[in-house]
């Protein structure tokens, strides 16, 4: 503001004819600018390096002592404008980890005797028992005694979403949360060196080791910075002239780089804001562009973080709309995870839930009333219990999906199997499509969960490793190792993931529904629920490198020129100043381009065609009935090819014929149109359309079966491995065609 002042004061009293109060003035705003410079530079020094502010100085310095008191203005009001620029780029909040602290548990129930009293949970010391109730964290390190079983919620540690069952003898890590009835602790650590406290001790210290970025524009000065001052000097040898000197300073003064990188990533903060990824720091934003190696969690990042309803199995004479209906009827009064996921699957069908009496819930058990006046439950069966022929099936698909199974009985009678599990998100296989375009060289999954489960996520995504069965700790040791290699970013979105987005370069946390921990570990945290937003941070960060890089180097060019012109006396120090102004002009306006959209990234969707995403994807939901119809059908055929099982391809037809196919007949005619008009090609759509051809021509396979079914209502002899074929080919190609849209398609809308 003072060297502005002091320029425009300047040049009214060079208007008034009054050179000499106009150079007092002038020099004022030269003075007022040379000293914080100098602080700045020494600054630099003290850390190791000579940044770009160190020409600055010069050139301030040599217009005061040759008299060129203009130029030295100009200077003075463009370092200030540079500065003002970067420090609006480089707002960084604290990472102080206060979530961290905050969940921590400060106090603890210890029980002496019949006695239960409430201590600080720092005198709690090795042995004592505890008493941990209902929604409580467990407050130190231990291990489960007495009769009862601990039902724990541990998704703080894990960020896996589904509660586990501790026996009594097993251990039970501090910072988890009771999910069940009250039991007992045996504490076997102090809270000091129990799991929650580590994870906040390595939390600080990984982010107290992380390297401070280096601005783009130093990196520039390192060679700049010599050449200009070589130049100033030669000019000077050679012509015995202090002004051309000076002017060659003035003209080499680094405003392209004070000034691209800045209004660059400003405007590429501005963008990522716009669209859901605040970016805490601009010299994170820079960084993230160069990264080349990526981390992400599992649970929450990759999937949807909750549990979902997969598949829905009946037994003969049932069907999976009806179990399913009456499972959520029961589950509408129970607050367990998995029932909450049970009834919002029923909802997203449009399924009218019936009112539920007498309800009970045993915890790690399920639920029990009544529903329709029929005896209900919902949840486990006793380990010894014997499971007909379909229920063992089902116990086996659920182990090949790693899946959860909530049975469900009416009347004692075992009639359905509900199997959860936590899917992909939709978004997620498109993302890292965008990413490794984007420039990411390296994906890497790490995860607390099982190998299995880790493992078949890593093939469908096409992951470069994956790494299962980790502690934050163990997380933490691998981004330090993928940081040798390359600039390396971690995503996360639990506490468990807090030290490890510490510790990478670039830590992203998913800030919607993630740990606020996670968020203040972060140096991007994403406030919407969608992954592809990592993929547009990762393009706006390329982008605005690649810009500020563009109008560093090419006014650094244009400077170069007018250097050459101000060695030969051929500018003045005062015409180059203004002249840098120019290339200042044109460095800005290039660097202003991060503001605008890459529509390369990111198709423009019309708000028609969005509504159309939006109707068709809510049309998937409700026809996760008909796939499991056609699913059913088969299963019949392989226990029973009698009328019964026929009877139940009849129905999957009926479906099929008044459901599915005219919403395949609609996209094709209506969505795939409007799609083909946003992704600019006929060719982007082929491949949908050739499955929609293959889902009709199934259907009517299927139709001729029925046609050529025996008089007794059974399929013959002859047509059972086809129709079996034809079912279980149909429910394939279903599953894979509504999963290619939803990630290919449905993704694009917000």
């Amino acid at each position: 503001m003072v060297t502005a002042v002091a320029l425009a004061v300047g040049g009214l009293f060079w208007l008034l004819d009054a050179p000499l109060l106009a150079d007092l003035c002038w020099a004022l705003g030269t003075v007022v600018a040379v000293v914080p410079a100098v602080v700045w530079v020494l600054d630099a020094l003290r850390r190791g390096h000579a940044g770009v502010d160190l020409i600055a100085v010069v050139a301030l310095g040599g217009t005061l002592a040759v008299g060129e008191y203009l130029a030295g203005a100009l200077i003075a009001l463009m370092l200030a404008t540079g500065r003002t620029l970067e420090s609006a780029a480089q707002r960084r909040a604290s990472h102080d980890l206060r979530a961290l602290l905050e969940h921590a548990p400060r106090t603890a129930r210890r029980r002496s005797g019949t006695e239960v009293s409430t201590v600080p949970s720092a005198e709690v010391v090795v042995g004592d028992l505890l008493v941990v109730g209902p929604g409580e964290v467990v407050p130190v390190d231990g291990h489960v005694t007495g009769a009862g079983t601990a039902v724990l919620d541990e998704s703080v540690l894990t960020g896996e979403p589904l509660t586990v069952r501790r026996p009594p003898g097993e251990p039970v890590r501090s910072g988890v949360v009771n999910a069940g009835d009250a039991f007992e602790l045996r504490a076997t650590a102090t809270e000091r060196d129990s799991t929650y406290a580590g994870i906040v001790r390595l939390a600080r210290r990984a982010g107290a080791e992380a390297a401070p970025v280096v601005r783009l524009a130093d990196r520039y000065a390192a060679w700049f910075l010599p050449l200009s001052l070589a130049s100033a000097g030669l000019a000077w040898l050679v012509t015995g002239s202090a002004v051309r000197a000076v002017a060659v300073l003035v003209v080499a003064t680094p405003c392209p780089l004070l000034l691209a990188a800045p209004v660059a990533v400003v405007s590429g903060l501005s963008r990522a804001s716009r669209l859901g990824v605040i970016v805490r720091d601009g010299g994170a934003l820079e960084h993230l562009g160069r990264a080349r190696t990526l981390l992400l969690d599992k649970t929450g990042t990759l999937t949807k973080g909750r549990p979902h309803v997969l598949d829905v199995v009946a037994a003969p004479g049932w069907n999976p709309a009806e179990v399913l209906r009456l499972a959520a009827s029961l589950d509408q009064y129970s607050p367990h995870v998995l029932a909450q996921a049970v009834v919002g699957a029923a909802r997203e069908r449009g399924l009218r839930l019936s009112v539920p009496t007498d309800v009970a819930e045993e915890p790690g058990r399920g639920a029990m009333g009544t529903v329709e006046g029929r005896p209900t439950t919902v949840g486990r069966l006793d380990s010894g219990a014997e499971k007909p022929r379909w229920a063992r099936a089902a116990d086996n698909r659920a182990l090949l999906d790693g899946a959860a199974v909530a049975w469900l009985t009416v009347e004692r009678r075992l009639v359905g199997a509900l199997l959860l599990g936590d899917p992909l998100r939709p978004d997620a296989p498109r993302t890292l499509r965008r990413l490794r375009a984007a420039g990411i060289e390296r994906l890497v999954m790490l995860t607390g969960d099982r190998a299995e489960a880790a493992r078949e996520v890593g093939a469908v995504l096409g992951l470069d490793d994956v790494r299962a069965g980790l502690s934050p700790a163990d997380k933490v040791a691998v981004v330090r190792a993928e940081r040798e290699h390359a600039v390396t970013v971690m995503v996360g979105d639990g506490v468990n993931d807090a030290p490890a987005l510490a510790a990478a370069d670039i830590g992203v946390a998913m800030g919607a529904r993630g740990s606020t921990a996670s968020s203040e570990a972060a140096d991007i945290v994403l406030t919407t629920d969608r992954v592809d937003r990592l993929a547009d941070a990762v393009a706006i960060a390329v982008r605005s490198r690649r810009i500020a890089m563009q109008s560093a180097l090419g006014g650094m060019a244009l400077s170069l020129a007018a250097m050459a012109l101000a060695a030969l006396g051929l500018l003045a120090p005062a015409f180059g100043a203004l002249l840098q102004e120019g290339i200042d002009v044109v460095v800005i306006l290039n660097a202003l381009r991060a503001l605008g959209d890459d529509r390369a990234a990111r198709p423009v969707l019309q708000p028609s065609t969005e509504a159309l995403i939006h109707r068709f994807a809510a049309e998937h939901d409700d026809l996760q009935v008909v796939l499991e119809a056609v699913r059913s059908a088969a299963d019949r055929l392989s226990d029973d090819a009698g009328p019964q099982a026929l009877a139940a391809v009849g129905e999957a037809h009926r479906l099929l014929t008044e459901r599915l196919l005219p919403h395949e007949y609609a996209e094709e005619h209506q969505l795939y149109p409007a799609l083909t008009r946003a992704l600019g090609s006929p060719e982007a759509t082929a491949t949908m359309s050739r499955a929609h051809t293959e889902i009709e021509r199934l259907a009517r396979r299927i139709a001729t079966h029925l046609a050529l079914a025996g008089p007794d209502g059974s399929p013959t002899p002859e047509q059972l491995d086809d129709l079996r074929a034809c079912l279980y080919g149909l429910h394939t190609v279903l599953r894979l065609h509504f999963t290619q849209e939803e990630e290919n398609y449905f993704s694009l809308a917000p």
